[in-house]
């Protein structure tokens, strides 16, 4: 047994220290930020990731400036102690839990200090319990919240202060996930591994607007809702509902949404809701899809590397550029223009979309 920090606070969920994380080697713990300011310019993102079973903590930045975006990755052994929130250059803060955390990086030519104020309680979605042939994939739990960033970035000595109105989205997510080295076990003769996610957290003059969905290759959803929570709301003052669904083509040639329409029952009735998308981040930013980077990989004691891309070079048909955001201007028929972002990955086939094939492009 090993005691550690956490030890000293009332968090236990099973007899063991909290160290130890179940049995499951893929459980994770991780912080997730996006931020933009309110004409979609200045986009940046954030995620830490501790692995206890795997001994790794890994954290990245990324930041968008004239069409290049500008990353740094992190990795570093976790020795277990999972109240420990930084990871070479990037550490996090909670300043009050479920309202607001402070982000700082401090290398390879990034600085940031960034503080996020939610605009109301946080939402949990529903539990993610998905499994391919008898194996889990996922099962996890997630809350997501919407605010308002203030602070500054700073990419090789140019600071930018983020500007009034700088807008986004934070989540928390843990339990289980593919994470660390691959599982090369086959699942089965004939079956073909699928996942099509679309998500859209957007901000509104007075409210944020929720929607998810995970399906499966055949387009049937597994894990679905919307969500709308007021300014200031408690849990008790959202209203959530089922009843919601994304109409979104494809942009040729790739796997990225070119807009889109979700349609969703409200407290007030029907709303439609539009997506002009404004600019694309890569999500292989911030570890997700990407080939060295991947979430949960060990690299040793302590490694960081910086890496910078032009956005226009990304090639849409290499599946570590599947998984994007976009961050987005919408138009909703009942509160009017705000703006949001545009998550979505594809991989494998999804028959909706006529993707036939595990690596087909629109």
């Amino acid at each position: 047994m090993v005691l550690t920090k956490g030890d000293d606070f009332p968090l236990h969920q099973t007899p063991e220290p909290v160290a130890y994380a179940g049995t499951n080697r893929n459980f994770y713990d991780r912080y997730f930020f996006n931020g933009y300011a309110p004409d979609g310019t200045g986009f940046f993102a954030v995620a830490l990731g501790i692995y206890p079973h795997l001994n790794v903590a890994d954290a990245h930045f990324s930041a968008i400036r004239d069409g290049v975006q500008h990353n740094v990755h992190a990795s570093r052994e976790l020795n277990m102690e999972r109240f420990d929130l930084q990871v070479g250059p990037i550490r996090i803060e909670i300043i009050e839990p479920l309202q607001q955390l402070r982000v700082v990086v401090d290398g390879e030519g990034l600085k940031a200090d960034l503080t996020f104020t939610g605009r109301a309680f946080p939402i949990e979605e529903p539990r993610f319990i998905h499994r391919i042939g008898p194996r889990t994939f996922m099962d996890y739990t997630r809350l997501t919240q919407n605010g308002h960033y203030a602070g500054w970035i700073e990419i090789d000595g140019v600071r930018q202060d983020c500007a009034p109105g700088t807008a986004g989205t934070r989540d928390r997510s843990w339990g289980v996930r593919p994470v660390g080295s691959r599982d090369e076990q086959p699942h089965g003769h004939g079956v073909i591994p699928g996942f099509f996610w679309q998500w859209t957290p957007l901000n509104f003059a007075d409210r944020s607007v929720f929607f998810h969905i995970n399906a499966d290759a055949g387009g049937h959803a597994w894990n679905t809702r919307a969500v709308i929570a007021p300014d200031g709301s408690g849990g008790e003052g959202h209203y959530e509902t089922p009843a919601a669904q994304m109409a979104s083509p494809l942009m040729p040639g790739t796997r990225w949404p070119d807009g889109g329409t979700i349609t969703v029952e409200t407290p007030d009735g029907p709303d439609t809701i539009t997506f002009e998308p404004l600019g694309r981040f890569q999500m292989r930013g911030l570890g997700y899809t990407h080939p060295k980077w991947g979430h949960g990989l060990y690299h040793g004691k302590q490694v960081v590397e910086r890496e910078d891309f032009g956005l226009a070079q990304c090639d849409p048909r290499t599946m570590d550029n599947y998984h994007v955001q976009f961050v987005s201007r919408v138009r909703s028929e009942r509160y009017g223009e705000g703006m949001g972002v545009f998550e979505q990955l594809i991989i494998g086939p999804y028959k909706p979309l006529g993707l036939k094939e595990f690596m087909d492009v629109g």
